[in-house]
């Protein structure tokens, strides 16, 4: 397949990119600044990569005229919208309202052009933090103002591709971890281990849901490829187990792979500021898509070795 596909420079945008090249897909990459404005290390690296196995369209945005080019003259069988506004996400003061513009901008024009080159396929990214989405705790409210948006951003893509008669899924996100993710949990914790120091886990109650990202991607492509006909979703699983557990486990298998002492603590949880339980519900079946969990493992502990030696 011909595949158009936004938000390429994000970490499970690069995982998705991969494994869709890797099964043979011609993908185009929209990456909405120039290559000299992505300074952080992390997402630079990624487009270093994934320039070799796409083709890269820079200073582009979503619905923007450059973006509407890329659709005339030539086929595209699906349009990933993985992109969204993330600025400021996990911050209170998160401008929902301004970011539902951004991720929907001129959408009834994206997907008239769409249907001009014969495409009537879209799987917009979602994330289990959305209000409704998932299992767990509450009343499945939306975590922050910028899950809020993204649950906004669906309702407004449901409605113009029922419309239209166009195939919409969505594939929801839950907690990905693995090589090349951002400066977040696992990271943090390889950073301690690497260091010889303690990792201090500060909301070892919250129970989620941690999935490899290797095999998040092969879901994410199977997904894509067998796309049905409607309004589809699926909510890839992982892990559902607290984060302490989650440590536990994460600790085990990095101290079996490079000998690190690996030792952590748990603070006692005392505020709950979000939902005690949320995961997703969709048993990913590793047999299914031909994927090794100790092969991810090792790949995991090789890389932050790696990476922590050149630091």
């Amino acid at each position: 397949m011909k595949i158009l596909f936004t938000g390429g420079s994000s970490f499970t945008g690069y995982w998705f990119i991969k494994e869709l090249a890797h099964q043979g897909h011609d993908v185009i990459a929209v990456f909405r600044r120039c290559t000299d404005e992505y300074t952080d290390d992390l997402r630079r690296k990624r487009i270093e990569q994934l320039s070799k196995i796409c083709r890269p369209i820079f200073d582009t945005s979503f619905g923007d005229d450059r973006f509407l080019g890329l659709m005339k003259d030539q086929r595209i069988d699906l349009l990933c919208c993985h992109g969204a506004e993330v600025t400021n996400y996990n911050q209170p003061n998160f401008d929902l309202i301004a970011a539902v513009a951004s991720n929907t901008y001129r959408l009834s024009g994206v997907l008239d052009a769409l249907a001009g080159v014969g495409c009537n396929r879209i799987i917009l990214t979602g994330s289990v933090f959305e209000n409704g989405e998932g299992a767990g705790s509450s009343d499945l409210r939306a975590f922050s103002p910028y899950g809020l948006s993204k649950s906004f951003t669906w309702e407004v893509f449901r409605y113009q591709a029922q419309i239209r008669s166009i195939s919409l899924g969505k594939f929801v996100i839950a907690n990905p971890f693995g090589p090349l993710e951002e400066r977040r949990f696992t990271h943090y914790l390889m950073k301690c281990w690497a260091g010889q120091s303690v990792a201090t886990v500060n909301t070892p109650n919250y129970v989620r849901d941690n999935i490899h990202v290797s095999l998040l991607a092969k879901t994410y492509a199977n997904f894509a490829t067998a796309q049905a006909n409607g309004i589809t979703r699926i909510n890839p699983s992982g892990y559902i187990e607290s984060q302490g557990s989650f440590t536990h486990r994460f600790a085990d298998q990095m101290r079996e792979r490079l000998g690190w002492a690996c030792d952590f603590t748990f603070q006692n949880q005392l505020d709950y500021a979000e939902p005690r339980v949320r995961i997703n519900i969709d048993y990913c079946d590793p047999k299914i898509f031909d994927w090794n969990e100790k092969e991810a493992w090792d790949e995991l502990a090789g890389y932050y070795a790696n990476l922590f030696e050149k630091n």
